[in-house]
């Protein structure tokens, strides 16, 4: 199969849903989840059945104890980069803005630390290709 037929695409792809989340100083979200080394956005794969909105809604609770209504998730469109924790592949997401009003993520789950990122901050962090190509502050 060349890189170029669709089912060698798709069986080296990965599907997911991510949010970014921005505070008022213009600093982007950022996790890393346990064993890895690359900053990311939040979200992850879907459930049987799940919308990518739904998804995105599950996965911000279950590791941030974030709750927002995925009928609030804004999208932004499909996104595709090489995925920052499995060589070879590439992440194809859903991704959305997420408005967390006041709350304050805190790590759960499999997040081991989580970071509010400015591009200069970005800088001097590995950074997973999705987020730094596409959505640090400019």
């Amino acid at each position: 199969m060349s890189s170029s037929d669709p089912a060698a695409t798709s069986t080296r792809s990965i599907h997911v849903s991510a949010a970014v989340i921005v505070n008022d100083r213009d600093e982007l979200l950022l996790v890393r989840k346990a064993g890895t080394t690359a900053f990311m956005q939040p979200g992850g794969k879907p459930e049987e059945g799940e919308t990518p909105a739904v998804t995105l809604s599950r996965e911000l609770f279950e590791e941030l104890g974030l709750t927002v209504d995925p009928e609030a998730l804004r999208p932004l469109g499909l996104f595709t980069a090489p995925a920052a924790n499995e060589p070879g592949f590439l992440v194809v997401a859903d991704v959305f803005v997420a408005d967390i009003g006041h709350q304050v993520p805190v790590t759960d789950a499999e997040i081991e630390e989580l970071r509010w990122v400015s591009r200069v901050d970005a800088d001097h962090l590995e950074v997973a290709p999705l987020a730094r190509e596409n959505f640090l502050p400019g």
